[in-house]
């Protein structure tokens, strides 16, 4: 089992995973919060729901977060998959999740997630990590503090620079 990273302010520490993830021929337990394929959620979601269940969305990089816009409210957590480190999909995914659809849930990088895209991950708000590494909390964390400074506006709230120069 991976290891997850879960962020909290500005501290990042290990989990434990209350989820299942459930691939597509996989039988559903039946109780337990679950991580579904975006098909299978389509599927066989809404029932999941009506029983009370913690349910999340694994998305893939070529699947589109706004298919899952009208069940951001009722999902708990929606896994990013990063297949390669040089795909940068989701990155964009999870920046919508946050800024245009206002999701305030679990946005957690699955697959390929190396610390050294932990910086990026955050500014566009992905929250918890499975880092495909082995990385630690405190590793995670000392990479995201390497550089001071931030050029732009980011889901993150850190001041660019051109602002704190203005001040």
């Amino acid at each position: 089992m991976p290891t997850l990273i879960k962020l909290s302010g500005d501290r990042a520490a290990s989990a434990d995973d209350s989820y299942l993830t459930v691939g597509a021929e996989d039988a559903i337990p039946s109780s337990g919060d679950v991580i579904l394929s975006l098909a299978r959620f389509q599927a066989e979601g809404e029932s999941l729901l009506a029983q009370g269940r913690k349910v999340g969305v694994r998305l893939e990089s070529d699947e589109e977060v706004e298919s899952l816009v009208q069940a951001l409210p009722r999902l708990s957590v929606v896994a990013l998959a990063f297949p390669k480190f040089r795909d940068g999909r989701h990155f964009s995914s999870a920046w919508l999740l946050r800024e245009r659809f206002g999701y305030t849930g679990e946005v957690r990088a699955v697959g390929e997630v190396l610390r050294e895209l932990a910086s990026f991950m955050i500014r566009c708000g992905i929250d918890s990590f499975e880092p495909a590494d082995g990385s630690t909390p405190d590793e995670w964390m000392a990479t995201t503090k390497r550089y001071r400074h931030v050029y732009q506006r980011a889901a993150d709230d850190r001041a660019p620079a051109f602002v704190e120069r203005e001040a």
